[in-house]
């Protein structure tokens, strides 16, 4: 198959997260099928307009910003160059409409919809701009397939008027030559956090829920670590909640550091109130690390509540704190839970994501004999 990918960022791009390491193992996945993928996203400052990542062959237009002004033509330029079978739209930002410009088939690929949770990142104007553009999905997309990456986000697409029928649920999956137990842990307590510091991603309940730990005498410590706008906000009521001695601020960290900072933890956080997945809740289990999340769409099914970790009422600090406790005081207790964490986390891998979407591909365009 010639598949061209519509997305807003590629995995080099400095603001990438869990939507473009989807991506690219998706289809750098197929390119090791054999099919011919390219891709059109946003750049930024001093990127080089092309690169080769991963067998995809990468065209970079606009910026974070600008990307809907340039994508029109950028890839109605490249189809002419080199024609396709169908076009694919990672809609992780806001939608660009591409079945109303595009003649060759689409399939939009859907991590997740923001909804009102906009309202807590960006101001209103533009937090009411995605939300409304979101509003259009079902008229703009009416006839096109869809594949998301959850049961949460599929009925999330059911209740903004898409055929439930047109939604293909593929889990992601992670490498697991990578993501691996180790038999070292951190000396001390260690909570970790890791992913983008965006407002909405609600790690000041964390901080909050790691202050009532502190109180009742456990010596937890917290890492937090990422980058994003929201730093210096969380900074500040880490100053407020006097957690300075109690919590690090890692920033962004490579990957190998990633790895090690999730086999050394005792236990991984991720409070968000909405995602499409929680790629990370998947790593940390692997890792053989428990996972607490927030019980709300997307990262249910990253964690499996009383088997790889638990679901927390999203927001309640107190309930934070209860469930973390036991697994930063109990070692007999955390590790019958990194046990169910690392049985979960067998069951989903990239191989088995890859086949899904080429299966459902074939199935989109009427090819037969694929697998």
């Amino acid at each position: 198959m010639r598949i061209m990918v519509i997305n807003w960022q590629d995995r080099e791009n400095p603001q990438a997260g869990g939507a473009e390491i989807h991506l690219h193992e998706i289809f750098g996945g197929l390119t090791g099928r054999g099919h011919e993928v390219r891709a059109v996203v946003g750049g930024w400052p001093g990127c080089s307009p092309r690169a080769t990542l991963d067998g995809i062959e990468v065209t970079r237009v606009g910026s974070r910003y600008t990307f809907p002004l340039h994508v029109r033509a950028a890839v109605r330029h490249e189809i002419e160059r080199h024609p396709v079978d169908v076009v694919i739209e990672d809609i992780n930002k806001i939608p660009l409409y591409t079945p109303t410009w595009v003649e060759q088939s689409v399939i939009g690929l859907v991590p997740h919809l923001f909804g009102a949770t906009a309202f807590a990142e960006a101001p209103w104007p533009l937090a009411a701009g995605v939300w409304a553009s979101e509003r259009r999905i079902a008229r703009a997309y009416r006839t096109t397939p869809f594949e998301a990456i959850s049961e949460d986000t599929a009925l999330d697409l059911e209740r903004r008027g898409i055929d439930r029928r047109r939604v293909r649920v593929i889990h992601p999956g992670i490498d697991h030559t990578l993501y691996v137990p180790s038999p070292k842990r951190a000396s001390r307590p260690t909570l970790l956090y890791l992913g983008r510091l965006k407002r909405y991603k609600g790690i000041d309940v964390l901080l909050r829920a790691t202050a009532i730990l502190v109180a009742r005498g456990c010596r937890v410590h917290l890492d937090i670590a990422g980058q994003g706008d929201d730093r210096r906000r969380l900074e500040q009521e880490t100053r407020k909640l006097g957690l300075e001695n109690t919590v690090t601020f890692c920033g962004w960290i490579p990957e190998a550091e990633k790895i090690r900072r999730l086999q050394q933890a005792w236990v991984a956080a991720y409070p968000s109130p909405k995602e499409g997945w929680g790629l990370v809740n998947i790593e940390a289990a692997a890792c053989g690390t428990p996972v607490v999340a927030s019980d709300s769409p997307g990262l249910r099914e990253s964690v499996r509540h009383g088997r790889s970790g638990f679901l927390v009422a999203h927001g309640d600090a107190t309930a934070w704190a209860n469930a973390l406790e036991p697994l930063l005081r109990d070692p007999e207790y955390a590790t019958r839970v990194r046990a169910g964490a690392i049985e979960y986390a067998a069951r989903f891998s990239w191989d088995r994501a890859v086949r899904a979407t080429e299966s459902h591909l074939h199935e989109v365009l009427g090819v037969t004999g694929g697998s």
